[in-house]
Parts: structure tokens; sequence; C-alpha cells
């Protein structure tokens, strides 16, 4: 049999010490229980931790296309045509020599909304002042209306798209906020959409404009129905001489309508 002086050796050599001695079992685990509980190092709480400051919250970026956007239905007329003249919203910056609000009575009656600025509304900053607005001016003369006179002429949007093209959907979303505040600040009691473009700014809608004639549409401006007449644009009726009598037969009904609407 070993000695048990040379084991306790033999273990305190391989580090192994004190050599362990057979227990009653309940007494083993009540001594286990407490040694470990003993042995468990006690969690230590980091003050800075837990008073620490939270990340900073990363400021928010509002999209170039959308930035100063947000407070454009609360604007003055003033404070509207500043923001619209050094507009960045869209690509049409960088082609415009400047930016062509609109022009007219600011509580007028008739509100006549064009496509956008060509190249000589660009550089007068005025819409229709080629031969498409000479031609609106006779139409406008034709019953018995004058320009400036109870009347505001816009465009859907602001700045000349190059060559005369097309406003892009891209081009007419970014103008639709200020043409939706001029709206509400004239409080006009018809409005007259000259040609497509203008008809699905304003609508919405992709209709042709041979079935939206003829019609009484609505645009919903703030609390108010504003009654709708569509018609074709100047500059289609200069390369289009024929649609001239339908243009005619539009504004003798927007006219009628209008007498209408001043006996309510």
């Amino acid at each position: 049999m070993s000695n048990p002086l040379n084991q306790d050796r033999i273990l305190e050599e391989m580090g192994i010490s004190p050599r362990w001695v057979r227990r009653d079992p309940a007494t083993a685990v009540r001594s286990a229980n407490l040694g470990t509980a003993a042995r468990l190092p006690t969690p230590e709480v980091s003050v800075t931790s837990a008073q620490a400051e939270p990340p900073p919250v990363p400021e928010k970026r509002v999209a170039p296309a959308l930035e100063g956007r947000v407070d454009i239905a609360d604007m003055n007329w003033e404070d509207l045509r500043q923001r619209i003249k050094s507009c960045q919203s869209c690509n049409l910056r960088a082609e415009r020599k400047q930016a062509v609000p609109g022009v007219g009575d600011e509580k007028a009656s008739w509100l006549f909304i064009g496509e956008g600025p060509g190249a000589e509304e660009d550089a007068r900053g005025e819409p229709f002042v080629g031969q498409a607005g000479k031609l609106l001016d006779a139409m406008l003369a034709a019953i018995d209306l004058k320009r400036g006179e109870d009347v505001y002429i816009a465009n859907a949007v602001k700045c000349r798209p190059s060559g005369n093209r097309t406003p892009e959907a891209d081009e007419l979303a970014a103008c639709l906020p200020y043409l939706r505040r001029q709206i509400e600040l004239i409080r006009p009691k018809l409005i007259v959409l000259l040609g497509r473009v203008a008809v699905t700014s304003v609508l919405g809608q992709d209709a042709s404009l041979s079935s939206l004639r003829g019609k009484t549409l609505s645009y919903r401006a703030g609390d108010r129905e504003v009654p709708v007449i569509v018609t074709y644009h100047p500059a289609y009726l200069l390369r289009n001489l024929p649609d001239k009598a339908k243009a005619w037969e539009d504004l003798c009904r927007a006219r009628a309508l209008m007498r209408t609407l001043k006996t309510q």
C-alpha cells in the first residue's frame, strides 16, 4: 500500500493539493455549494458604462429633391416667388436663365395654366410672351379678358426644358408644390388648362385632350372644389390651325361657366 504522505507530496508536485478526503454525501454537497458561492466573483458594475450618454443620433438629411419644400404650403406670395427663383429641386436648374413663376392678378377669378417657359419666356422671366403668348392674348381678348386684369397665367414647370422639350415626370413633380400653392393663394373661380402637360400636372390624368374637352372637371384646392376647363395649348394651335375653332368653343364654354359662377 502506498504511503499517504508520499501521495500528498506527489499531489503537491502536480499542483493538486490538498488531497480529497471522503465525507458524508450530504455534508459534501453543502460544503460544495458554500464553496462555490464563496468562489463566485461579484459582478462589477461599471459606473461609467451605466451613466454613459447614448450615441448621438445622426442628423436627418432631406433628399435634395425635397429640401426646403416642407413649408411651401405656408408661404406668402413673396416667399413663394423667391423660392421658385432659387429652386434647385430638379435638373432644369442647370438649363435655365431664370425661373418664371407666373404673371397677373394674384386674386384673379381666372387662372390659365400652360406647360412651361420657352426661350423668350426664359429670357424675359414672364410666361407666354412669344408667338404662343400673342395668340393667348388674342384668345383672352375674344372673351373680353386681358392679361393681368382678373387673370393669372402660370405654367406646370417654372423653368425652361432645353429645346422646348416636354417636361419629364420628375420635373413636373418638383414644380407641383409651387403650382398648388399658387392656386391656393389665388383662389380662382375657374381654372383653364392649356394642353396635355397641364392636365397631367394639375389633374394627374393621362387622358387625351379630346376625351376631356367639353366637360367641366374639378380640382380640389384645400376645402374648395374649383371647376376646370381643358383646351389646347396656343403653341399647338399655331401648328394646327383648324383646331382653333375647337379652342374657341372651349373658351365660350368657359366664359358661360364663369358667368354662372360669379352669380353664385
